[in-house]
């Protein structure tokens, strides 16, 4: 579709009528008329009548034409394309994901079949980043060490990919929680404030690393980095009777709880699929997705048609005018010259 960003101007269309309608004719002034000597040429050719210049209703029509396309060119127009959809950004999200050598227990129930931890999570997880449209998604991998294996990116298809290539103990067999958002702080640091969000995910103590998980809460509190923590095991082996250990013996809930009330975060636990499933939907109702996507329309300038199309004709009438110029040969030379007149 094309249209006009300025209409308006378009009222400026009939402004060479009304100020040959408006304003007085100029007064004759023969005493101080310019005599040609090539007046007969310039009638023939349609110039000059009745003493004083005329143009043909060609000319006129062309000349009007012109300032039309002039006109036009300054209203603006453009050509509006079809609707194009642009996510609203959400939140800048970090989802930092446990792999030390306790995730790979089989505790949990995936679809009726015993699973080990991380399979659990990576189904869950992967259906949770699916939802989330508009946001940024970063990942997280850690254990003895922590990786950023995403950074923050909108294309959360890339995020599932490498999330599902996880496996454990790729970054070690201990765990680093205090690393992991430390490291999770520093991918966020330069994002918009309010909407850092870190999900930790784990199934243990912090065994290893550098900084401490309090110190690191204490650094993501001061830099707006809200952690929602997610504690992962079952309480009892249901699956296995008899079982004479609590598979969930070594996760660290105290630890967990602090460090999400430190920094306004909530933390959750996931005993089985569903419950981790309710978690998520959980985390979708604290951390809302962008709204709807907003729509542009890309436009294309055509002001540049008109445009060229006035100049091209003014080129030509003027050629046109000049063709009927007669020539003539200066004294003592053999090139003949173009005379515009002489008194």
């Amino acid at each position: 579709m094309i249209t006009l960003q300025w209409p308006f101007v378009l009222a400026l269309l009939p402004l060479p009528f009304l100020i040959r309608l408006l304003l007085p004719r100029a007064p004759e002034r023969r005493a101080g008329a310019l005599r040609l000597p090539f007046f007969a040429e310039l009638a023939r050719a349609g110039l000059v009548a009745a003493g004083r210049p005329r143009f043909s209703r060609l000319r006129l029509a062309t000349l009007a034409f012109i300032w039309t396309l002039l006109v036009i060119a300054a209203a603006r127009p453009v050509y509006v394309g079809t609707p194009v959809a642009i996510p609203v950004e959400g939140r800048e999200m970090m989802l930092a994901v446990d792999l030390s050598a306790s995730m790979s227990s089989p505790d949990l129930v995936q679809s009726g079949v015993p699973a080990n931890r991380l399979q659990v999570v990576k189904r869950v997880a992967d259906d949770f980043i699916a939802r989330r449209v508009g946001d940024r998604i970063g990942l997280i991998l850690f254990s003895t060490r922590a990786y950023v294996q995403a950074p923050l990116t909108l294309d959360r298809t890339v995020v599932r990919q490498l999330l599902a290539e996880a496996s454990i103990g790729m970054t070690g067999r201990n765990t680093s929680i205090g690393d992991a958002i430390g490291l999770a702080v520093k991918t966020l640091r330069d994002r918009p404030a309010k909407d850092r969000v870190l999900i930790l995910l784990t199934d243990g103590a912090n065994t290893s690393g550098v900084l401490d998980p309090m110190e690191a809460a204490a650094i993501a509190a001061k830099e707006n980095v809200r952690i929602h923590t997610i504690g992962v095991g079952a309480d009892a082996m249901d699956f296995m009777p008899g079982a004479p250990m609590n598979p969930s013996g070594d996760l660290d809930e105290e630890a967990l709880k602090k460090i999400a009330g430190l920094t306004g975060g909530q933390y959750f636990r996931a005993r089985n699929d569903k419950g981790l499933a309710a978690i998520y939907a959980d985390i979708d109702r604290l951390e809302p997705v962008a709204g709807d996507p907003q729509y542009v329309r890309p436009t294309i300038a055509l002001f540049y048609w008109p445009l060229g199309a006035a100049l091209l004709l003014s080129f030509l009438l003027s050629a046109l005018l000049l063709m009927h110029l007669p020539l003539r040969r200066p004294a003592g030379g053999s090139e003949p010259s173009r005379v515009e007149g002489s008194a």
